[in-house]
């Protein structure tokens, strides 16, 4: 199908899939959600049931023609345009899904498209529609101890052994790796050059000997992330992702998906709907500082939905909406801040005490909130893009753009 789509020919698509959710589903109803949680506070065998739920959900999904709408048919897709893919999801958000998880999410808006776009024909043969339909789950290893924000100074090392690379090294903050079959992982491999030019990617199966998962306890409750230990694990020249040398790239790939998916979905963590709810319930409605914060969180998911909108404009008139996946992200992360400020004020106590009226909940959001200012690159890395690369003000100043990678003092 054409890239262009008309008003009527969404609106029809959309009414299908409405009537193709509804036999599939229960409708959500007109109550708020009851969850506020942006990361999940599961026991490990629950979590691996909800993912379970999730898998056969995207099964289901993917066989009707409905998992990878914006994918050309070639490649396992429906060959439809993102504003068929926005239309169906905001109208299964008017249904009862499984739920969600970052695991899901990372496999198949993330990596598959990375591994579409970098891989050989027997990686994607291997991998693309298995993640899609999620048969297959990937999680991230990017992110070091001392290689957060300035992700090009990682030192996990891949050295060539023959047709193998072994790899040494250590990843952290990888969401779901626990859960997941795959890592895509990306090494530095010529620690003699610039920081960026001497890392390669590759495909690592995460039951490779030497392997070690360890999750850990977030302050939320939950175990989303891990860290991953790598000793001499050897990974076979036909997993590398990209070319020797290229990894950047396929870094930056992966990580240009993660920020456009950034806010995409409405339902993580709690707002307006749920802040109002309380407020009414606890008699706080009356207080100026709430109807203020309540009135900022109401503006700003106004804001978020007409942005939405301005650029589902823009690609039905055919245009794209340029680098604004930083400033989406951005923005996303300071909403579900503000949405912390309020629940603070709203609540007061009960933010830190249960109370036994539900309202507890919503220490799930506020301790889980502060990871998406950091997941995807921090707030202060997002300025920066934005400052650069939309606004088009002159680049930071960067000694170590030119200096070889083991000469970098650390």
């Amino acid at each position: 199908m054409s890239a262009e789509v008309t008003e009527a020919e969404l609106a029809e698509f959309t009414e299908t899939a409405r009537k193709w959710l509804a036999e599939h589903l229960e409708p959500r109803g007109d109550a708020p959600r009851r969850s506020v949680a942006v990361f999940h506070d599961l026991p490990y065998d629950e979590e691996r049931a909800l993912i379970a739920r999730i898998q056969e959900w995207l099964r289901t999904r993917f066989d009707a023609g409905y998992g990878a709408l914006s994918w050309p048919v070639e490649h396992g897709g429906a060959g439809l345009t993102t504003l068929h893919e926005e239309a169906f999801a905001e109208a299964e958000r008017q249904f009862v899904t499984p739920g969600q998880h970052e695991l899901t999410s990372v496999s198949t808006a993330l990596i598959a498209p990375t591994v579409q776009l970098f891989g050989t024909p027997g990686q994607k043969e291997r991998l693309v529609r298995p993640l899609l339909r999620g048969d297959e789950l990937a999680c991230q290893l990017f992110s070091e101890p001392s290689a957060g924000s300035d992700l090009a100074g990682l030192g996990t090392r891949a050295v060539r052994d023959g047709d193998h690379w072994v790899v040494t090294g250590q990843k952290v903050w990888s969401s779901g790796a626990q859960f997941a079959g795959w890592g895509e992982l990306i090494t530095r491999t010529d620690p003699d050059v610039p920081k960026h030019k001497g890392l390669t990617a590759f495909l690592l199966p995460m039951d490779t000997p030497g392997v070690e998962v360890r999750p850990l306890r977030q302050m939320s409750g939950g175990s989303s992330f891990c860290e991953v230990f790598l000793d001499e694990v050897r990974v076979p020249d036909s997993l590398r992702l990209g070319d020797v040398g290229a990894g950047w790239s396929v870094t930056l790939a992966t990580l240009g998906f993660e920020r456009g998916h950034s806010g995409a979905n409405a339902d993580l963590g709690g707002g307006y709907a749920q802040l109002a709810e309380d407020a009414l319930a606890l008699g706080r409605t009356g207080d100026p500082e709430v109807r203020r914060l309540l009135a900022a969180v109401w503006v700003a998911e106004k804001v978020a939905a007409i942005s939405a909108q301005r650029d589902r404009e823009t690609r039905l008139a055919g245009g794209e909406p340029g680098p604004i996946g930083s400033l989406r992200k951005l923005a996303w992360a300071q909403r579900l801040k503000l949405v912390s400020e309020a629940a603070a004020t709203v609540l007061g106590p009960r933010l830190v005490a249960d109370a036994g009226d539900g309202t507890y909940r919503w220490t799930e959001h506020y301790l889980g909130a502060p990871g998406y200012r950091i997941a995807g690159g921090s707030d202060e890395v997002q300025r920066t893009i934005i400052a650069e690369r939309l606004l088009g003000l002159p680049p930071e100043p960067r000694a170590d753009r030119t200096t070889p990678w083991k000469d970098i003092p650390r």
